[in-house]
């Protein structure tokens, strides 16, 4: 007889306000103060806040002129995304000491598999006790950790006792910790995800867990089988220390509004040349081109295209984003004059998506497929930033 596979210990790590922390180790005047990193002027948004700010209500993605009427003594900093990229670096050393398998999910957040780590410690929870410590000593930062017998769980645990703590959740506290949780707060559930969720009166674990495979399935789709999983404490997803990278992209928000073609044809072909770049970069082309737009107003919507074959070239590129932004703009005449347009575009981005490392085919048909599943405008169970 088999024997049954150990219980994972995983261990999810989680920097604390990661960017504006490191911008107060390294100026003491800010130290104690609400921070923001990120643009001060009118068009700016803030990309982290400081546990000071915070508790104003200031959050990142917010725009710089909320901030600021929330918080009115908030400092804003420029990013320093080289010095973040160095200290991700130096944790991600920390980890490596521990174990091999190691799934960084950005420069300041990872999940650990330490069911057999590297060193001899007595637990997971032991381990976890000893990056952070040694992130503290070594980074002058601090982690929050989360430990438990999967990767939702862990994530869940790491939420809990932020800042600078720790918790464990362990197999006989997993289906009872979920019961009372908001939907919301569960990690791979969004905003358009959850109302959908509420609308069918499903607003807790415990509510999630009253529906069966069939029932999920008729609304959510492929994500039934996670939404069943979860609101009973289970996730089979393993740590992925080669995970590929599923997309490429890029974004710019304009210090001024922008309404006429040539100023919006301009910007694509930037940023379809930033992406393509990154993707040169790393050997990688892609086949989905998906295009981001937010308005004056800050509603946003976007198109996507899935192409026969990967993108041949950045010009290429550029030519597939342009046509997809092309219908938002309303005629000079007739019964589009008063289209969205009017007020102007506040921000655009690029994403190449469903990469691989085969080389693009030059001279590639461009025939376009619209793929309703990947455009936002059509799917509202894509949460979108």
């Amino acid at each position: 007889m088999q024997a049954p596979l150990p219980v994972r210990r995983i261990i999810h790590i989680d920097m604390d306000a990661f960017y504006a922390s490191v911008e107060q180790r390294d100026d003491p005047t800010l130290r104690g103060r609400p921070v923001a990193v990120g643009g001060s002027r009118q068009r700016g948004v803030v990309a982290a806040a400081s546990y000071e700010a915070r508790r104003f209500g200031v959050r990142s993605a917010m725009p710089s002129v909320t901030a600021l009427r929330r918080c009115p003594d908030l400092v804003f900093v420029p990013p320093r995304f080289d010095v973040y990229r160095a200290v991700s670096a130096q944790i991600h050393a920390i980890f490596a000491r521990y174990t091999a398998l190691i799934q960084p999910l950005s420069l300041d957040e990872a999940y650990l598999d330490v069911t057999v780590p590297l060193v001899a410690r007595p637990s997971a929870t032991a381990i976890a006790q000893d990056i952070r410590a040694a992130i503290r000593a070594e980074t002058g930062l601090t982690a929050s950790a989360g430990v438990s017998y999967n990767k939702f769980l862990a994530k869940l645990a790491s939420d809990h006792r932020k800042p600078d703590g720790l918790y464990v959740i362990t197999p006989r506290m997993g289906p009872r910790f979920v019961e009372a949780l908001p939907v919301e707060r569960f990690h791979g559930i969004g905003p358009a995800t959850a109302a959908r969720m509420h609308a069918l009166g499903i607003r807790t674990g415990l509510d999630l867990r009253a529906w069966d495979m069939a029932g999920l399935a008729r609304h959510f789709g492929k994500a039934a089988a996670f939404y069943h999983g979860i609101a009973r404490g289970r996730d089979d997803r393993p740590v992925e220390p080669d995970r590929p990278r599923k997309s490429l992209g890029a974004e710019r928000t304009f210090d001024r509004d922008i309404r006429d073609w040539p100023q919006a044809a301009a910007a694509l072909d930037d940023l379809s040349a930033r992406v393509w770049q990154a993707c040169a970069r790393r050997g990688l082309s892609g086949r989905t081109v998906t295009l981001k737009l937010r308005y004056a107003d800050f509603k946003q919507t976007g198109r996507a295209h899935s192409l026969p074959g990967p993108v041949a070239a950045q010009a290429a590129l550029s030519r597939v984003a342009q046509d997809l932004l092309r219908p938002f703009f309303p005629l000079k005449q007739g019964p589009l004059k008063q289209g969205p347009l009017e007020q102007g575009i506040r921000l655009l981005g690029v994403t190449l998506s469903n990469l691989d490392a085969a080389e693009a085919r030059p001279g590639a048909q461009l025939v376009l497929a619209l793929d309703p599943s990947l455009d936002p405008s059509l799917d509202p169970t894509l949460d979108r930033g």
